[in-house]
This record gives C-alpha cells, structure tokens and sequence, in this order.
C-alpha cells in the first residue's frame, strides 16, 4: 500500500488531483512537459493556478464528471460574466483569459469561434474551492439538471418522500436521543465498575420490566390511535397516519415475540446466572484499577478514521493517476495500463486487512494489559501504565501476530463480500436453487468469521501470557477452550448474554424515548427512518463500549483456566485469580457433584494450555 501512494504521488497524480488540470494535460499553477500528439499540452501555466470549466452546470449523471472543457485560468470570475464584452473585460482587468487558449482576448467579440471557444453564458459567479482550486459556482442552483433529477426521484415515490420529510421534521429528536445513547452507555460503564456484584441481577430485572413495559406502551399507542377518529384528520395526513398505525401494529407485534423469547432464553439460563456475578466482579475491578480500558474505543476509532482517510486520498490519487491518453473528443485522460491497473484492487484488500489489524491491536492491547493485572499478585503494585506497557510490547514483539490473525479473518471476510455484490447484482434474475446456495455459502462465511475472530481473540490472550507467535497460540488456545467447553458455555456465553442484555437495555431505552417523543410531535411524520437511526445508532454506541468488557471478560477466563492448572494454593503455587472468583470455583464444582457431573469429570475439567508454558 505504501508503494501504490508512492507511485500515485510520483506519477504526478498527487498534483493533478490538489492543483487540478486542464483538458490538455497541462497541471495548473507550473510549468508543464509537452505532451506528444496532444495539442496545447506543455504550456507554462505558473500564474494560471485555478482550474475553470466552460460549462460547470453539464453534469453527466452516469458516470459522475462534469462534461465540460477545463482551462488553467488567474482568477475565478466572483461575478456573473453576461456577454462576450464581460469576459473579454474580465480578461483586460484580472489578466484571466476564460476562453480557450487558441482565442486571444482581443477576439473574444470578433471571432465567429468565440461560442465554441468561449464559456457558455452567463458565467455564473464562482470561487476556488479550498485546498483544490476549483472554480466552482456560488450558486449550487446551477446543477439544476442534478436537482432536478434528484427531485423528480423523490417526488415518484411518496414513500420515500415521507420518510426524508419525517427524518428533517425530527432531526433535532433524532441528535438529542444519539446523545442520549451515548450518556447511557457512559453510566452502564460506570455502573459496571462500581456495583459489579448486583449488576447481573440488576440487568436482568430492567430487561424484563423495559421488555414488558416498551410492549404495553406500544400496545396502549396502537389501540389509542386506532379509537382516534380520522374525520378530524386532513386527506393529506390521512395515509401518514395510516403508515404510523401500521408501523405501530408491527412494533408491537416484534416487540412481543421478542419478550416471549427473551423470557424462554433466561428462563433455561435462570441457574447459571449467579455463576457469572464472580467474573463480573473481577471484570469491574479490572476497570478499577485500569480505568484507561474506557478509552480504548475512541482511540481505535481515531486511528480507524485518520486510515480510512489515508485510504480516501490515495484512492483519489489513482484516480488521476496513469499515462495521458487522448479520448474520442480529442481531450486528456489519465489512465493506468498494464498490470498496476489492478493497483486498486490491492488497495480495496488493504482497506479491510488494515482495518482488521487495527482491531487486533484494540485486542492485543487490552489482553495485554488485564493478563499484566491478573498475573500481579499484589494487585497495588500494578505496573504505572499496564495499557502503555501493553502497546510497548505489542509494537516491539507482536505486531507480526496481530497482522496473520486479522490477514486471516481478511481471506473469508473478501469471498463472503464478493458473493454478497453477486448477490446483489442478480437478485431477481437468478433462480431458487442459485440463491439459496448463495445464500447458504454468505451465511457460512459468517459464520466462520465470527468463530475466526473468537479464536483469534484467545490466541491474542494465549500470545500475551506464553508470548508465543500467533499459529501455536492460536493452537494452544483452541486446545483450551475445547477442552474446557463446559466452562466456555458456563461463563463465557452467559456473560456474553448479560451483555446483550446491557445493549438491549441502551436500545430500548432510546426507542422508548424515541417513540414517546415522535408520538408526542406535533406534526405528521413516517416514525420509521427516524427511529431505525436512533436505534442502530444507540446499539452502535453501546457494541463500542461494552465490546470492552466482553474483551476483559474472555481474556479473564483465560487467565482463570492457566492459573487454576498450574497453582493449587499450596506454598510457592498460590492462585493469582481473586478470592471471590476462587470462591465462584468452589461453588461450581460443588454444584457440578451435586449434580453428578463430580469426581473424574470435574478432574479433568481444565486442562493445560502448553506443556513446560509458565503462567508468570
């Protein structure tokens, strides 16, 4: 990736994209080499630093450019130019000729080429744009065939007409409940690290009280609409509000199936609820003592966006990247031959490659520092900074480790997006047999995704323990976990669901408030658009903080299982783990013998991650 921005850069196309070009090749603002075959190219157009289209407003819908001439030009016209004597004077007082280069500006009113060379009148007042140095018009009125366009698009479908009208209605609803979002994330965080014991019990009340209530609520609104008399109603509002009904009909009836689901889902789980306290205990003391971990989202994100950035503009530099080619119009392109015309291909792979490995390193840097806090004994003598630590080591040791388990995840996560486009592109035209085995193939892909990114989660852990490279840690760790399924199934997957549960609650408070507020409103509006955003935009936010937890929650049972195999409590091989997580195993192994799962079972029940692997 390093050598395509390189290369865009070193063609040239850095400068044509920043300081533009005309349609001869020639890059505005320097002295340019003359182009063979190519007429007008090669000009000195150091005073010429602005790039001026003779017909700014053609647009070409299709493929996105503006068919227009481009000249290399002094200055933008900030007024509207509405003859020939106007540019012509523009041309005498700014030295900025706005016709082409084969017309002087004497002849701007004389010759009988002037409307083929000249600017299509009137010039419409513009300025450069920022950083690029475009002439652009004042005015966005003059892409009127856009506008047009993009109303005529909107105005055939009423649907989407009330959904738009619905969302701008309520944009003020929509930022103040994403806030909303966010400050309850904040507090679920806070109240994690403080109340950790009673958290479980705490989530699953209000999950069960906010599932029944968010169900009445829709419900009492559904059947207190549908008594309101719709003579009172205006013709034009009456399909809005038959739209609203509608929506609140299937709202209620979702919101129900999930509440029947989500009590058979912990009705099963009702007995292993209590087992997961333990860990969350020590979860929120992790966050105690490592208060940084909160931040960690916010840096990945940083990071993500000044990426994807980086991966923005080097894709815009192969844009204009390449050899000058001549087009039927007999006008410059720019475009790349040979085998580098697959450059970008190799870029796309690296957006989600490095996107993955800069995920990785949220992973890597977070079992890093709690596998620092577990293995502490003397947990008030914790290193100054465990999570600068942890990026110490990762940077020194690791980085390799972290970029083959996210090239991993890469290699299923391109073939299950190109079947998805597949998908896509011939839905409608393919039969029942080809999409259900598109389909299935995408589904699988997932899948397999999902368990790729658990395992290299606990491969991250294993490196950060045994400091292993990533294929034996992805071993030892895959060894572990299937050895101690029933502890995997017992601690991680229930605490995995109160996290869930945490999110569900952050979703259904914002929808609930959401839904209050927009029945509330004084206009009309669709309640669809508005309140799909404020929801994913709530689970967002809250997947981002609580994503953490989940992170510190697996890599403590990691820790939990190499410390229960190599210590005993006897001299010299004390436990690390806290004295309430020992406490957690006391209890389920006891209820493991009640049970009748004791004796050899419970024996065999952890194993070792690697032999002659040291835990300290």
């Amino acid at each position: 990736m390093g050598f395509i921005c390189g290369f865009s850069v070193a063609t040239g196309a850095a400068a044509r994209l920043v300081s533009g070009y005309d349609s001869y090749g020639n890059i505005c603002g320097q002295k340019n080499a003359k182009l063979e075959a190519i007429p007008n190219s090669g000009m000195d157009h150091t005073h010429r630093k602005y790039v001026f289209f003779l017909d700014p407003c053609n647009l070409d819908l299709i493929n996105q450019k503006i068919k227009s001439v481009a000249l290399c030009v002094a200055a933008c016209p900030r007024q509207e130019l509405k003859t020939l004597s106007d540019v012509q004077k523009f041309a005498e007082i700014n030295g900025s000729a706005l016709c082409s280069y084969d017309l002087k500006p004497s002849e701007y009113t004389t010759s009988s080429k002037a409307s083929v060379l000249c600017p299509k009148l009137p010039v419409p007042a513009s300025a450069p744009i920022p950083f690029f140095h475009r002439c652009a018009p004042v005015n966005i009125s003059c892409y009127a065939k856009f506008a047009e366009a993009l109303i005529t698009f909107v105005s055939d479908n009423s649907v989407l007409h009330r959904l738009i009208s619905g969302v701008m209605t309520s944009k003020e609803i929509i930022l103040g409940l994403c806030l909303l979002s966010l400050v309850l994330s904040m507090i679920l965080m806070v109240i994690i690290r403080y109340i950790s014991r009673v958290l479980v019990w705490i989530l699953t009340i209000l999950v069960i009280l906010g599932s029944l209530g968010g169900t009445g609520v829709l419900w009492w609104l559904y059947a207190k609409q549908r008594r309101s008399p719709k003579e009172t109603v205006i013709p034009e509002q009456l399909q809005i509000a038959e739209d609203n009904l509608r929506a609140l009909l299937i709202y209620a009836i979702s919101a129900t199936v999930f509440t029947v689901i989500l009590f058979l889902i912990m009705l099963v789980m009702r007995k292993r609820v209590a087992l997961t306290i333990a860990l969350f205990h020590v979860a929120g003391k992790v966050f105690i003592h490592l208060p940084l971990l909160v931040f960690q989202p916010f840096w990945t994100f940083f990071a993500l966006v000044l990426f994807w950035v980086y991966w923005i503009m080097t894709l815009l530099f192969l844009g204009t990247a390449g050899s000058a080619v001549q087009n039927d119009e007999g006008f410059v392109e720019f475009r790349i031959s040979g085998p580098l015309q697959y450059m970008w291909w190799y870029h796309a792979v690296g957006l989600i490659w490095i996107s993955e490995f800069i995920l990785a390193c949220q992973q890597m840097t977070v079992a890093g520092a709690v596998v620092t806090y577990y293995f502490t004994r003397d947990k008030r003598n914790l290193p100054f900074t465990p999570i600068l630590a942890s990026v110490n080591r990762l940077i020194r040791y690791h980085l390799g480790t972290v970029a083959k388990g996210s090239f991993i995840i890469t290699l299923v996560k391109i073939p299950r997006m190109i079947l998805m486009y597949m998908h896509s592109q011939l839905k409608g035209k393919e039969n029942a047999c080809a999409r259900c085995v598109l389909k299935s193939c995408i589904c699988c892909l997932w899948c397999l995704e999902k368990c790729l990114n658990y395992l290299n989660q606990n491969a991250y852990t294993a490196t950060a323990i045994n400091s292993t490279n990533f294929c034996t840690s992805a071993k030892d760790a895959f060894v572990i976990l299937v050895e101690n399924a029933l502890r995997v199934a017992a601690i991680n997957t229930v605490g995995d669901f109160m996290l869930f549960l945490g999110k569900v609650l952050i979703v259904c408070s914002t929808g609930l408030a959401g839904i209050m507020l927009l029945n509330y409103q004084q206009d009309y509006t669709v309640w669809v658009l508005p309140l799909i955003i404020v929801c994913l935009f709530a689970f967002l936010v809250a997947h981002c903080f609580l994503s953490i937890y989940e992170m510190v929650v697996d890599v403590l049972f990691l820790c939990f299982a190499i410390d229960t195999k190599y210590n005993d409590g006897s001299p010299g091989r004390e436990f690390y783990m806290d004295k309430v997580l020992m406490e957690f195993v006391e209890n389920s192994r006891k209820a493991m013998k009640e049970a009748g799962k004791g004796g050899v079972a419970d024996a065999r029940e952890l194993k070792p991650m690697a032999s002659g692997a040291s835990s300290a």
